[in-house]
């Protein structure tokens, strides 16, 4: 089953996707973003979709820092790989392309972990948010540099731009 629901937070609206049993999606309201199908239930009473919303409030508001939450990502096995560390990344703390690629032993792949990087289907929850350039620079980000800045900034950490 495909259930979701929608929220407001401080960078849009968000739209919430589970299979029931885990949050298979997270997404700002920007081109990409998957269609909502025929099938598709919309309600908040659905666990994961229920402890995502409150997760989402408390790390808002700023009382949370990570999330407890199930998940399940499609995709492909280096996609996997490069969503496993993004969600190593401490809170407050940015890594670049290239310590993303050597904390998953391939140094050499840094544009390739930026694509999966770009690919990530539960964005602040796995927090793509937090890869910026080598030069600490703010890069591209699928919800635009405006929420990547405002994500950075209100976890407190440190970028140029």
């Amino acid at each position: 089953m495909n259930y979701y629901a929608f929220t407001d937070s401080p960078i849009g609206p968000l739209l919430v996707h589970s299979d029931g049993t885990s949050l298979t999606g997270l997404y700002m309201n920007t081109p990409g973003r998957p269609t909502i199908g025929e099938d598709w239930i919309q309600t908040e009473r659905v666990e994961p979709i229920r402890t995502t919303l409150k997760q989402l409030r408390e790390y808002f508001s700023g009382s949370r820092r990570d999330f407890d939450l199930p998940l399940r990502t499609q995709g492909t096995a280096f996609q996997r790989r490069v969503w496993r560390a993004l969600g190593k990344i401490p809170y407050g703390e940015t890594w670049s392309y290239g310590k993303l690629a050597q904390r998953i032993d391939n140094p050499k792949s840094s544009r390739a972990v930026g694509l999966a990087n770009g690919a990530n289907p539960i964005s602040i929850v796995v927090p793509c948010h937090r890869v910026i350039g080598a030069n600490g620079t703010l890069t591209g980000y699928g919800g635009g540099l405006n929420r990547k800045r405002w994500l950075l900034t209100h976890e407190g950490c440190a970028f140029k731009g």
